[in-house]
């Protein structure tokens, strides 16, 4: 089964519900080598409806010292399949990742904004 590392809005229990159709059950991870950015929503209907004016995204930055904490959960390809949906309606793309518990996992940033 793949692991999913997310650290920004997959892991709240009713974004996983609409996605999953199920809570998610995950352990804490951290993401070497990235730091936290911002991408601004560019719909303005999404960002009200969300209450927020900007997405949560990681920049890769190659320090080793640089951790993002979130969250890895176990899901199986199906779920993975639907996550794609989720993230790629906010124009983010998927990366496989090495997390600080040396787990493989995937994750997304993006696509405007990762270098």
């Amino acid at each position: 089964m793949p692991l999913l590392f997310s650290y920004g809005t997959l892991q709240q229990e009713g974004v996983q519900l609409a996605t999953f159709g199920r809570r998610l059950h995950g352990e804490r991870d951290e993401l070497p080598g990235f730091e936290r950015s911002l991408v601004p929503i560019a719909d303005p209907a999404l960002a009200a409806a969300g209450g927020r004016t900007h997405h949560d995204n990681v920049v890769s930055n190659d320090l080793a010292a640089s951790r993002v904490p979130g969250t890895v959960f176990e899901i199986t390809d199906a779920e993975l399949a639907a996550a794609d949906r989720y993230e790629e309606a906010a124009s983010y793309h998927r990366i496989p990742a090495t997390l600080a518990s040396g787990r493989s996992a995937w994750l997304y940033v993006s696509a405007r904004h990762s270098r």
